[in-house]
């Protein structure tokens, strides 16, 4: 929905001074709540939310190399280099219309899509979002926003390992069902993917229009399955449904050829983070008689910033399923408000 309220701009422009990240390499997901909170009307909650998220937030890195279109190739994947990414992508969209400008480097950046832990390509699908939800009013602090999750996802751009493929299966539930565990649950999430070596075959889409619903298939899956296995890291494990969710938001600003490649590397991050993150065993779930208001209205009292966005996507699946694991995200998650 449209914000005739003006609060997703302010809150943009807050944040628009502060870094990606925090502590080292955690990321800042106050832009990605914010959106998910004024687009399902709680705009009136947003600044408080921000007040209290805020202090958690740092400075913007200072800028040490210009990024060029003579030298993008050797600062992709440069953490160190993104103020220079997002001054880049500032530059870029100043001068040409966004979609032009998305449709050039999401090929470049989906390779990518797993680093900085998905974060960077659900910025950029709550970004587009954004831009294509009110067309008419592609204000400057949009715009900015998509520079600013680019820019993130082009400097913690890192390809997964080579996968081998593993015995075909027929539907998205059933492939992540099949995909292998990494052997060591131990260590943070860049250790846990480099362990990475195989995953099912699933997801190949003879058409524009077939990876789109195989697409919506895989975001449905993976949203109901952390009803029964989001125990197994309740934060974490909501990234393997918010990442492909964030690719299929983008899909309407791209072009159709690009459909399928971007069907792939969804399935690679959503088998990625099942792999690194899945229980042994799943785990009984309460159903739900809220509304998807309701539902909404809870997770932003909880005020979780990996919950609010888990609803969010939980609200586009709209089924029952979907509603409980969104509540079960509330209930596993500490709140913070």
């Amino acid at each position: 929905m449209s914000d005739t309220t003006g609060t997703l701009d302010e809150a943009l422009q807050r944040l628009h001074t502060t870094g990606p990240e925090r502590n080292g390499w955690l990321s800042n997901h106050a832009p990605m709540a914010v959106e998910a909170l004024v687009r399902h009307g709680q705009a009136p909650a947003v600044h408080r939310w921000l007040d209290h998220y805020a202090p958690k937030l740092e400075e913007l890195p200072s800028a040490s190399l210009r990024v060029t279109d003579d030298n993008w190739a050797e600062a992709l994947g440069d953490p160190a280099r993104i103020t220079d990414w997002t001054l880049f992508f500032g530059r870029e969209l100043d001068g040409r219309p966004w979609r032009e400008v998305l449709a050039e480097w999401w090929p470049r950046l989906l390779p990518g899509i797993a680093g900085g832990a998905t974060h960077p390509v659900i910025r950029t699908g709550h970004a587009v979002r954004t831009l294509l939800s009110d067309p008419e009013g592609v204000t400057a602090p949009r715009r900015a926003e998509l520079a600013h999750a680019l820019g993130y996802w082009a400097a913690r751009h890192q390809p997964l390992p080579a996968l081998a493929p593993l015995a075909a299966v027929p539907s998205a539930a059933a492939a992540l069902d099949a995909v292998p565990p990494v052997p060591d649950q131990d260590g943070g999430i860049r250790a846990r993917l480099a362990q990475l070596t195989a995953f099912p075959v699933w997801g190949a889409a003879p058409d524009p229009d077939a990876a789109k619903a195989r697409l919506t298939e895989l975001v449905t899956a993976a949203t109901h399955r952390y009803a029964t296995h989001g125990h197994g890291e309740p934060i974490m494990l909501v990234h393997a449904a918010t990442a492909p969710n964030a690719v299929l938001r983008a899909l309407p600003a791209l072009p159709r050829e690009l459909w399928a490649p971007s069907l792939a590397a969804a399935w690679a991050a959503a088998a990625a983070v099942t792999a690194a993150y899945t229980p042994a065993e799943a785990a009984p779930y309460p159903g739900t008689a809220l509304t998807p208001e309701e539902v909404f209205a809870r997770a932003a009292a909880h005020g979780d910033d990996h919950t609010i966005k888990f609803t969010d996507t939980a609200l586009d699946v709209g089924d029952p399923l979907a509603l409980a694991a969104a509540v079960r995200s509330v209930d596993l998650n500490p709140p913070v408000l």
